[in-house]
Formats: C-alpha cells, structure tokens, sequence
C-alpha cells in the first residue's frame, strides 16, 4: 500500500458511477493496471466505501477529506482515527469543493501525520501552493477551479501554471511532491505534466465518468512507463 511516483490518484467524488460495488470493479481494474505497468495507482472513494475497497485491494486508499478534531464530543466530523480505522492510508485535503481555511489545512495535516497518513492538499493557484508547501503536506495538487470537469486539461490550457507552481511549492519545500489536476482525460494530459515536472495527476470525471475507465488508465500508465 505504499505510495510511490509518478503517481495517479483517482477521485471518486460523489459520482453514483463510483458508489459502492462499482467503486470496487473500478478500484480492481486501477489495481491490475498498477500491477501490469509498475505504476503507482491509489483510489478515494467516498468515506462509506473506503473499508470494503481496502479489504478488496492493495493499491493505497485515501479518503476525500477528513477533520482535525480529536476523538470525543464533535458530531458530524470525520477524525483521522476513523479515517486510518477504515482503511486509508492518506486523505485528500482543502478540494475546490471542499475548502478549509488556512488553519484547519494546518491542523489536519498534524493530526494526518501522528497517525502516519499522508495527505494530498489541493490548490488552485502557484502561490497558493506555495503558501499550503510550508505547512508540510506530503503532496500539493494544482486545480485551477475553472476548468475541474470541464475536459480541458491544465497541463494543455494553463501549462504555465503547473510549470511555475513546481518551481514555486520545491523553492519553499523541495520534498513535497506536486500533482497535477483538473482537466486530465488521457495519456497527452498526463505526458504534459510530467513534462512540465508533475510528479503525478489527480483525476476523477476523466476517469469515473468515462465510458471505458480501465482503457483510460491504462493509457494514463503506459503513457508514464515510456
């Protein structure tokens, strides 16, 4: 279940096409492709689906958020013990659709680390990856919010964006690995931003949503393995 790079984290959202029993085929088909290419492929299904996923698969699991606060008296959060319990091996943190304040994303990255969980923290600008690096995440996602689901890759329309948040985030924290998101739906994507110096991709329509996913990720990673 360890995480290595270049990596491929897939998103599930809310889709209904990634609830339940589908969440699962679509967690084996990333797994035998994993295994097939040697590439690094992690799942984060909705928080109901992470144990049953975990048990399916060996490919890291990570949920899509989680909340700093401690065991006890908080109804409603999602700690980082409930997270671990179930499964997971690291989160996604501060999502477009999801945002946190500047203090929360520290906290939970703290509370994420005692318990040994990674965590993936999502940004839509360079300069707010910057600042999001110096908290000490282990990844940092570049998502310009405008063009999440739209089809149009960042690595395509804004290649500059993914170009100087690299250079920006490893200037404050070299040892935080940069992701690149929104927009992915093929291998091109992918090619791109590896070559401006992703060291990985965060998806999820272009994956979840796609007639034929395991055919998606498999030329996601074998465009990785070239």
């Amino acid at each position: 279940m360890k995480v290595t790079y270049p990596l491929i984290l897939i998103n599930y959202k809310t889709y209904l096409e990634s609830l339940g029993n589908r969440g699962i085929l679509l967690a084996k088909a990333a797994e035998r492709i994993s295994t097939e290419y040697g590439i690094c492929i992690a799942v984060a299904p909705q928080f109901l689906d992470i144990q049953k996923i975990a048990t399916e698969v060996s490919i890291p699991v990570f949920s899509q958020h989680l909340d700093p606060e401690p065991p006890g008296s908080h109804t409603g959060y999602v700690t980082p013990e409930s997270v671990k319990g179930a499964g997971a091996c690291g989160t996604l943190l501060n999502h477009s659709e999801r945002r946190l304040r500047a203090d929360t994303i520290e906290d939970s990255i703290t509370r994420s680390k005692e318990l040994g969980l990674l965590t993936c923290v999502c940004a839509n600008t360079s300069r707010v990856g910057m600042a999001l690096s110096a908290l000490n995440p282990d990844m940092v996602a570049i998502e310009p919010p405008e063009l999440i689901g739209s089809g149009i890759s960042v690595s395509k329309a804004k290649p500059e964006v993914i170009k100087s948040a690299v250079e920006m985030i490893k200037s404050v924290n070299p040892a935080v690995h940069v992701l690149c998101g929104a927009g992915i739906t093929d291998g091109t994507d992918v090619l791109r931003a590896m070559e401006l110096g992703s060291e990985g991709v965060l998806v999820a329509s272009g994956v979840v949503k796609a007639k034929d996913p395991e055919k998606i990720l498999r030329d996601f990673a074998s465009t990785l393995t070239r």
